[in-house]
């Protein structure tokens, strides 16, 4: 989904107005970071989601103002692994581009989180939104993949396995050095004679 508010009185409250033509101004967000979506991820369309809820979403922002533009999109995949599992990933991108150039960046950006998990697209999604704030104003765009069902409280998240071609194994630990020290010199008492010195180990 995405929204654009071109009249807001400063960032903040272009970003409020964005938030609420994107339908999400009476939940509270928890921002999602990745490109891995919860197994099992269908797209759906838009649904009302109630008031205080706790809602974790993909999102992209970018900010205009006094007349200049931005533009801010999100894109998913289906895709299926070399050894037949089932995913999905996310991409999101804010620029100061117009919508034809975010469009082309955000596939670009798709294209290489497929690549480096070595993903083969089943389908796809993009949606880009460009704003041009008012005068004297500021504006926002945003782009949002909205997951209103991945907290639900007590709700198992369906995990897959651990692909090994694609870990990565912490180096072996190097073998510690350890030095051997000499024992300080016991300490000499006021009067005690100076030729009184113990040099082993």
């Amino acid at each position: 989904m995405t929204a654009v508010a071109p009249w807001g009185e400063n960032a903040e409250d272009a970003f409020d107005q964005g938030l609420v033509e994107l339908g999400l101004g009476d939940v509270r967000l928890i921002q999602a970071q990745g490109a891995m979506l919860p197994l099992g991820f269908e797209s759906a369309p838009p649904r009302p989601l109630p008031m205080g809820s706790l809602v974790e979403c993909h999102l992209a922002t970018s900010y205009a103002w006094n007349g200049s533009s931005a533009s801010a999109g999100v894109a998913w995949a289906s895709c299926v692994t070399p050894e037949g599992d089932e995913c999905a990933i996310v991409a999101t991108i804010s620029t100061d581009r117009d919508y034809e150039e975010t469009v082309l960046l955000l596939r670009r950006n798709l294209q290489r989180r497929l690549a480096s998990r070595d993903l083969e697209v089943l389908q796809f999604d993009v949606a880009v939104d460009e704003v041009t704030a008012g005068p004297d104003h500021h504006g926002v765009a945003v782009a949002a993949l909205i997951l209103p069902e991945s907290l639900s409280l007590g709700a198992r998240t369906k995990t897959g396995p651990i692909r090994g071609a694609l870990t990565r194994k912490a180096a072996p630990e190097s073998k510690k050095r350890v030095d051997t020290k000499a024992p300080a010199a016991p300490a000499r008492r006021p009067g005690q004679p100076q030729n009184n010195h113990d040099f082993s180990l």
